[in-house]
C-alpha cells in the first residue's frame, strides 16, 4: 500500500512542470512578516520543501502538498488568529530561513536532534514520522526481518558517520539489546552506491537506511539503483517523529501550534491524513517519545 501511494504521488509530483519548480523558488523570496493582514490576523510564513513527496511538496496544480503540509492547513483551521502562507522552497534556504526570521515555521521531515534544538523551537507535538529500517540482500530474507534478527544473523551494518543522527538510532538499539549487538563501525562520508554494493558483494550485511531513500533509490523505476531491485529487501525498525522548525522568537505560535495538534489527533484528522498519504498508521512504529538524541 505505501508504495503504491508513493509511486502515485511521485507521478504527480513529476506532473509539476519546470515553470511550476521555477514559481516555487521565485516565491521562496517572500518572507516572514509580523505584521497583521488587514483582517487583524498575524501573517506567518510556513516554508515547505517542494520536493520531499509524499511529506511536502509542490502538486501538479502548483499547490502546496504533502502530509506535513497538510497537517499544518489543518491547524491553521484550529488558528483563527493566524493567517498561514506557504512557500515551497529547497532545503537549506528553509534551514537558514527559519532561523534568520525569513520564515516563521518550516517542514522538510526534520528529525529532533541536539544541534537543531540551539537554533530552532522544537513544539512538543511532533507531526509526521520516518520510517528507518534495514536494506539487505534479499536472498536472506528468510533469515532477516528485523534488526533483532540481523544482529542474529551477523549484525555487519555498512559504517555509519558518528555525527549523523542514524548513528545514534544504532546506539540506542545497543543499549537495549545488549546480549544481541549490532557492529556499530564509524566511518566518515560515503557515496550512498558504497553502501548498496557492499551489501551485495558481502562486505557487510546490511544497511540502515530510511523507508523513503530505499524506495526512492531501488523500489521506484526511476531510481539510480533501481537494477539492484530484485537483489535487495527492506525491513523495518522504527519511525522517527519529524517536527516542524520554529524560528527562536515564534515560541506563542508553536505554543498555539501545540494545543491545535493534540486536539486534531482526538478528532481523528491526523490518522485520517495518515492513512490518505502513507496508506497507514505510521505513527504505531514510533518508539517512546521517538526522540534520538544526537
Amino acid at each position: 500500500m505505501l508504495a503504491k501511494l508513493l509511486n502515485n504521488n511521485w507521478k504527480k509530483l513529476l506532473g509539476v512542470t519546470a515553470l511550476s519548480v521555477v514559481t516555487a523558488f521565485a516565491i521562496a523570496g517572500c518572507g516572514g512578516s509580523d505584521k497583521p493582514a488587514d483582517n487583524g490576523k498575524k501573517v506567518v510564513t510556513v516554508a515547505h520543501r517542494f520536493d520531499y513527496v509524499p511529506y511536502c511538496y509542490v502538486n501538479e496544480q502548483n499547490k502546496p502538498d504533502g502530509f506535513e503540509v497538510a497537517v499544518l492547513q489543518e491547524v491553521s483551521k484550529k488558528l483563527p488568529n493566524y493567517e498561514f502562507k506557504y512557500v515551497a522552497t529547497s532545503d537549506d534556504d528553509l534551514l537558514i530561513g527559519v532561523q534568520s526570521g525569513k520564515y516563521n515555521v518550516g517542514v522538510k521531515g526534520s528529525w529532533y536532534t541536539k544541534a537543531r534544538k540551539d537554533k530552532f523551537i522544537f513544539p512538543k507535538n511532533y507531526i509526521a514520522a520516518s520510517v528507518i529500517g534495514i536494506t539487505f540482500r534479499a536472498e536472506d530474507a528468510d533469515k532477516i526481518s528485523d534488526l533483532a534478527s540481523f544482529a542474529k544473523f551477523s549484525g555487519k551494518l555498512v559504517p555509519i558517520a558518528p555525527q549523523n543522527a542514524q548513528y545514534a538510532v544504532v546506539e540506542q538499539y545497543n543499549r537495549e539489546n545488549p546480549d544481541n549487538q549490532i557492529k556499530l563501525l564509524p566511518s566518515e562520508n560515503f557515496k550512498v552506491a558504497d553502501a548498496y554494493t557492499w551489501v551485495l558483494e558481502g562486505r557487510y550485511d546490511a544497511y540502515l537506511n530510511i523507508e523513503l531513500n530505499h524506495y526512492n533509490n531501488v523500489v521506484k523505476e526511476t531510481g539510480k539503483y533501481h537494477k539492484y531491485a530484485d537483489k535487495l529487501a527492506y525491513a523495518r525498525h522504527m519511525a522517527i517523529p519529524t517536527y516542524p522548525l520554529f524560528n527562536k522568537k515564534d515560541a506563542q505560535f508553536a505554543a498555539d501550534y501545540d494545543k491545535a495538534i493534540e486536539e486534531l489527533r482526538k478528532e481523528g484528522k491526523i490518522l485520517e491524513l495518515e492513512n490518505k498519504y502513507f496508506g497507514e498508521d505510521i505513527f504505531k512504529y514510533v518508539k517512546g517519545d521517538g526522540r534520538i538524541e544526537k
